[in-house]
């Protein structure tokens, strides 16, 4: 088949099925087209995308000044490597420490690179600056969190899809109970611990959110402990909860944004997914000077970390979110829909609880989680021209683009609640 034929939604999904490796089970809709919150199959039919490729695209799918950021860096430089120095990085750099207020960045590419990389750094700190002894650090972690899928991020895991014949797994990771400030003091009682690694909502574990001064008291453990506090926000991060961060304490939110937030700077920042807008693989990890400083030449690298495309991508959708008040947005935006969703649960049968914060939220069918009922209503929604996806098996996450307009939203609302209710098990 030539690349210029016009390709079939079956075409496309046999071509993967054939060629491809199967580690995903996508909703069988094949996408050729995105243009802020709505995205078109390759046969024309429009949907709202409830997804947002996991939170990548809260800026909108192929913003404006985003895809002109790109096309103008890929006109002039791509690549250099880190073997010299390129005229984007350095304003990138101080761009982003800040905008987030940190001395230093390591640039990487992907979440699971960022995670890695932030790993790397505690362990080195934990003995070069706390004195553990050779080769035991440890990093504290929490049950069914999602940092990413290499070795060392999976030995960190307890989904047994994720690690099933994948071992030896890294030693040195302790997990711990989430949301369990009791469990972490325990945790850090051995002076061996070099870092907390925790993400403030758990996203992939169905919208998880902790209690209210969870994320201050492991905060201050970790420092009454000498610990570092690493915040994952990969997904959580870049205005998705409703302000800048999820876990935010030096922020550039409104006071009414971070009235509820715990008065957090974590030690480490790591970001990914919409630090791009969607548009390419770009992560970050933040930390000051006196964490930063272990790293040397030649201790950690990317080729392509810190490419000059990155680069000017990265700016642009920052001041995106920044100029179009994308976290004003999502907070309003997520208070509508979960008061509109917690209706439901009086109305349907199906409907067990509703959670979220800002415009990353679920609903927990009224079904067991090995059941096919979350998938056939996410199926049912396709129909009805609305992407969203299952985590955890009776678990439905909802999490637009962050440029969703009120009536889109309220459209979108009338779409999830009339497919609710003609649903049957």
């Amino acid at each position: 088949m030539s690349v210029l034929e016009r390709m079939t939604s079956q075409d496309a999904i046999a071509l993967e099925n054939k060629y491809g490796a199967q580690n995903y089970h996508p909703l069988p809709v094949v996408l050729s087209r995105g243009e802020g919150v709505y995205v078109w199959d390759v046969e024309g039919k429009k949907y709202y995308d409830f997804l947002s490729a996991y939170s990548a695209v809260n800026q909108g799918h192929c913003h404006p000044r985003i895809i002109s950021a790109l096309k103008e860096q890929a006109e002039n430089l791509t690549l250099t490597s880190r073997a010299f120095y390129n005229d984007m990085l350095g304003k990138y750099e101080k761009y982003i420490t800040e905008y987030f207020g940190f001395d230093r960045v390591l640039p990487m590419n992907t979440g699971a690179e960022a995670v890695e990389t932030a790993i790397k750094i505690a362990r080195k700190w934990g003995y070069e600056k706390k004195g553990i002894p050779a080769n035991q650090a440890k990093i504290v972690v929490c049950q069914n969190n999602f940092h990413g899928r290499t070795i060392t991020i999976i030995s960190a895991s307890n989904d047994p899809i994720a690690t099933e014949n994948f071992g030896p797994f890294t030693p040195g990771i302790v997990s711990i109970r989430y949301n369990d400030i009791n469990a972490l003091q325990e945790a850090l009682k051995d002076p061996n611990v070099a870092a907390f690694l925790v993400e403030p909502i758990q996203g992939e574990a169905g919208v998880y959110v902790p209690d209210e001064n969870y994320i201050r008291e492991a905060h201050e453990l970790c420092r009454e402990k000498n610990v570092l506090f690493i915040s994952d926000e990969v997904q959580t991060g870049i205005a998705r909860t409703g302000r800048l961060l999820a876990s935010c304490g030096t922020c550039s939110c409104t006071d009414r944004l971070c009235s509820d937030t715990p008065d957090v700077k974590p030690d480490m920042l790591i970001l990914g997914k919409a630090l791009s807008g969607g548009v390419l693989p770009v992560s970050a990890v933040l930390a000051n000077n006196t964490i930063m400083e272990v790293i040397r030449p030649g201790n950690h690298g990317s080729t392509f970390g810190g490419n000059p495309l990155a680069c000017a991508v990265a700016i642009a959708a920052l001041e995106v979110v920044r100029d179009e008040d994308l976290a004003e947005n999502a907070f309003v935006l997520g208070e509508l829909f979960r008061s509109e969703m917690e209706k439901l649960v009086g109305e349907s049968d199906l409907v067990r609880l509703v959670r979220g914060k800002g415009l990353l939220n679920a609903i927990v069918i009224n079904d067991s989680e090995d059941s096919s009922t979350a998938w056939d209503i996410c199926m049912a929604l396709k129909e009805n021209g609305l992407l969203a996806k299952p985590t955890h098996g009776n678990i439905i996450r909802f999490a637009p683009p962050l440029v969703m307009t009120e009536e889109q939203m309220l459209d979108c609302i009338s779409i999830i609640k009339r497919t609710l209710k003609a649903f049957k098990k």
